[in-house]
């Protein structure tokens, strides 16, 4: 279902895959693409991997489209239009919940937002201007800027503590897994500057913030593709007692892409397999149970 509403004097679009005559209470996932795409390709581009949870009655599955193919996000060198008209997509989020709660009955306190790419870096904007939004959150193919390329502030603490899983591909071209600054092209094609953290720096500071201090454990997710397989997967959580955790789930091989059984484009990189997209919003979901966020 497709739906409009007008914030300030633009009119922003969604669309929301879950009936809203679905069992009251329900989560919500809030779903951020990637640059130059909007909510229907990014929808396309994972074969509607998240589309299960709906239909399973375990979440309303939303996805927002930004502005001119972008979202307004934290880095300070962004220069694409929705960074140089400030389009206020904090808002546009806070709209988009209020909505489902009217239209879909959901449970606001049960937000999760999920973000790939531009749209990761997104959702890092709302962890830190917006927390109270939000009782998780999914990064995909994104780490952190440095303090000096993030407009949203660099904390050591977090106002309100919430799960975040982040997914990496070592051989991503685009967000580099060892940090630093994207290459040439793409800070031309995305038109973007400035460097960020690597992806295990970038768990560490989240982890920090919700005040995990202890040493990460890391495992393998075995594939039964065995040898086949183009990739592996990695697992390393952060985790304290009383305190939502932090992971950073590794797609060894894996290039720019989404975790889903559609692989992306051969020309952004492998697509991790063993952990697919749908099922880290599902652990999440899990995690926060049925009632009010951790």
């Amino acid at each position: 279902m497709s739906d409009t509403m007008q914030l300030g004097n633009r009119t922003r679009t969604y669309s929301v895959v879950g009936a809203p005559s679905g069992e009251p209470g329900r989560a919500a996932v809030l779903v951020f693409h990637g640059s130059r795409q909007t909510g229907a390709v990014h929808r396309e581009f994972t074969g509607g991997a998240l589309d299960r949870l709906a239909a399973e009655g375990r979440a309303v599955v939303a996805y927002l489209d930004g502005y001119r193919g972008n979202w307004n996000d934290a880095r300070r060198e962004s220069s694409f239009p929705a960074r140089l008209e400030q389009i206020d997509d904090i808002g546009f989020a806070r709209a988009v919940i209020e909505r489902l709660r009217q239209t879909h009955h959901i449970d606001p306190h049960r937000v999760l937002v999920v973000g790939f790419s531009n749209g990761g870096q997104m959702v890092f904007r709302v962890l830190h201007e917006a927390p109270e939004l939000i009782a998780g959150a999914v990064v995909v193919a994104a780490t952190m800027p440095d303090p000096e390329n993030f407009t949203a502030g660099f904390s050591t603490t977090s106002e309100r503590a919430v799960p975040v899983t982040l997914v990496a591909g070592t051989a991503d071209r685009i967000a580099p897994y060892a940090g630093g600054r994207m290459a040439w092209w793409a800070r031309k094609l995305f038109k973007v500057d400035g460097t960020a953290l690597s992806a295990h720096e970038t768990a560490g500071y989240f982890a920090a913030r919700n005040g995990i201090h202890s040493t990460p454990v890391t495992v393998t997710l075995h594939t039964g593709e065995g040898r086949r397989a183009r990739t592996r997967t990695t697992r390393t959580d952060y985790r304290a007692a009383g305190v939502p955790a932090v992971s950073l789930v590794t797609i060894v091989g894996g290039g720019h892409t989404v975790p889903a059984v559609k692989a992306g484009p051969a020309i952004l990189g492998a697509t991790g397999r063993d952990l697919t997209i749908d099922r880290i919003v599902e652990q999440m979901l899990d995690t926060i149970g049925d009632s009010s966020p951790l």
